[in-house]
């Protein structure tokens, strides 16, 4: 599902350069809800271990460990961990935040009840073999809960704007296709006697458009890499592209920016 020519090592180490610049953990804040729901969807137990791949700061981490679970969160960028045990540490929730690769999962087989990703494990650039991953450290019975972002919905707009001026290397698969039911089935095949999908909606809010721009612009890695590399001209049209494309889906006038974005919230069941 993947050209045999990448080098998968290479994209890593610039995704992760790419994460590590910016601070994700300042946008991860406002999709809050998001792992609250999911974590109400998947019907988190109390005493269940909870692995939350590719956790960032916590975004579904976090909310396991409100419901009582064992919860465990990996991430390969250092400085969203430590964010993550700052935001465990005010809650007093214990919380294990491990560094790790989602294409590499650093846990034994069948060792999580469930096993959780919000935005993150989509972003790997093998997808086949995260999926491995997310169900091989499961166990039979157990549970994968994922919120991915949909490559019609808003966030999946933004990425192919930004594609469009900076395109990822030929071959890897973009990280939308895990917002489809469709690739889901073709990453999980058979191994899954259930898998439940359903899009649902987050509303991202601003002051404007333009204080949109300025925030991802600093925080977000991947817009924040393609203006720092792109050439003058080509990064004032993304940054212009990326403000019409708010404003044309700005729900609030001109009273402030409020925009709705789709993601496919998941839930599928490992085969015993």
């Amino acid at each position: 599902m993947i050209n045999e020519k990448v080098d998968l090592a290479a994209v890593k180490q610039r995704q992760q350069q790419v994460w590590s610049d910016g601070d994700f953990a300042m946008i991860g804040g406002s999709l809050a809800i998001v792992g609250e729901n999911l974590a109400e969807t998947v019907n988190v137990v109390p005493g269940e271990r909870v692995l939350d791949v590719a956790c960032g700061s916590g975004t579904a981490t976090i909310p396991a460990a409100r419901r009582l679970a064992e919860a465990v969160g990996v991430d390969f960028v250092p400085a969203l961990l430590e964010r993550g045990r700052e935001r465990a540490a005010a809650e007093r929730l214990e919380i294990e935040f491990i560094e790790g690769d989602a294409e590499q999962l650093p846990f034994e087989d069948e060792s999580f009840d469930l096993v959780l990703s919000e935005f993150g494990a989509m972003f790997a650039p093998d997808h086949q073999r995260t999926a491995d991953e997310l169900l091989r450290v499961c166990r039979p019975g157990g549970r994968i809960g994922m919120a991915n972002w949909t490559p019609t919905g808003l966030t999946g707009q933004t990425f192919m704007t930004v594609a469009s001026r900076m395109p990822p290397p030929p071959g890897v698969m973009p990280p939308p296709l895990w917002g489809t039911e469709d690739h889901l089935r073709t990453l999980f095949g058979d191994r899954v006697s259930e898998l439940d999908a359903e899009t649902r909606q987050f509303r991202f809010r601003h002051f404007s458009p333009e204080s949109w721009f300025d925030f991802f612009r600093r925080y977000f890695g991947p817009i924040k890499a393609a203006m720092d590399n792109l050439p003058p001209e080509e990064g004032e049209a993304l940054k212009a592209d990326l403000i019409e494309l708010m404003r044309s889906n700005n729900v609030a006038g001109d009273r402030a920016m409020m925009v709705d974005s789709d993601y496919l919230e998941v839930v599928a069941v490992k085969a015993g």
